[in-house]
């Protein structure tokens, strides 16, 4: 179930997975993590830097697409595990019409051609990313099909999103490993934009990089951009995220939260003497009915 989402080296091969742990901690840092922590700081991105990456991040993205297409990321048939919500029944009986789901982030469709894979064809799916190359990706698919979905490219920072989609118009969001790729500044921007645009009683699913992740402690000196934001090697970049920290950001833009809270995982690979320790922050928040 996790999600080799950090561009970091990771075990794939002969390696398992230990059960999800359920917990309000992040994590209880030893002594050398500490230590590590520390080292980060000692030579951060400057000002300048950290202003480039922000100005070529369509970039980066599009370019990390163009070397990987559709071979880096997992598919996520672990979704309906999790977020029991997209098992729904797909009619509305608010509006007699088929519900509406958007994947936030889509890639190249690793979330929403499992669904469909698996069967889960109740929802009229909208599918955006900042990645036109992505987008394209997810368009050539061969589930593709704009008689039950729609991929387009959108900034979700801005309010591009509106120029395809009505307000108060959708059931579901998917925000999976997508926010910790956008600067902080504009997280609540973003929240925001999604609460305009989820119907009264819609929900948002969220999971993404909890504080003192494994990728988090790995980066070396040189990465840091600001607290629990850093840079990675191809340009893109990441956040990582306290718990109490994403129910303040969804609660501050009027949402309910249903649940939120750490997810803990172990990968183990024996053979190559490696325990990597998972952390995620899985949350699921309700847009008030009135």
């Amino acid at each position: 179930m996790a999600e080799n989402q950090s561009h970091s080296t990771l075990p794939k091969h002969g390696s398992f997975n230990l059960g999800d742990v359920t917990t309000s901690v992040a994590k209880v840092l030893t002594d050398d993590e500490k230590i590590r922590l520390n080292e980060q700081n000692k030579r951060m991105i400057s000002n300048f830097q950290a202003c480039r990456l922000e100005q070529d991040a369509r970039k980066n993205w599009d370019l990390f697409y163009k070397r990987n297409e559709d071979r880096f990321f997992k598919d996520r048939h672990w979704t309906t595990r999790e977020f029991e919500e997209l098992l729904a029944d797909g009619i509305d009986s608010s509006s007699n019409g088929v519900k509406a789901l958007l994947e936030i982030g889509c890639g190249v469709g690793n979330l929403i051609f499992p669904l469909i894979e698996d069967g889960h064809r109740d929802y009229f799916i909208y599918a955006c990313d900042f990645s036109p190359r992505a987008v394209d990706l997810v368009k050539r698919h061969n589930l593709y099909d704009e008689q039950y979905m729609m991929a387009f490219t959108c900034d979700i920072t801005t309010d591009q999103a509106f120029e395809t989609l009505r307000e108060s118009s959708l059931d579901i969001v998917t925000l999976v490993f997508v926010l910790s790729a956008i600067h902080p500044e504009k997280f609540a921007t973003v929240i925001g934009n999604i609460f305009r645009l989820v119907k009264p009683g819609g929900v948002v699913l969220f999971r993404d990089y909890g504080l003192y992740d494994m990728a988090q402690l790995r980066f070396k000196p040189g990465h840091k951009i600001a607290e629990n934001f850093y840079m990675r090697q191809d340009g893109t970049r990441s956040y990582y995220f306290d718990e109490n920290e994403v129910g303040d950001l969804f609660r501050n833009a009027g949402f309910e939260t249903i649940v939120n809270s750490y997810i803990h995982r172990r990968t183990i690979n024996p053979k190559e003497n490696i325990d990597v320790a998972r952390i995620f922050v899985q949350g699921k928040f309700r847009k008030p009915s009135s």
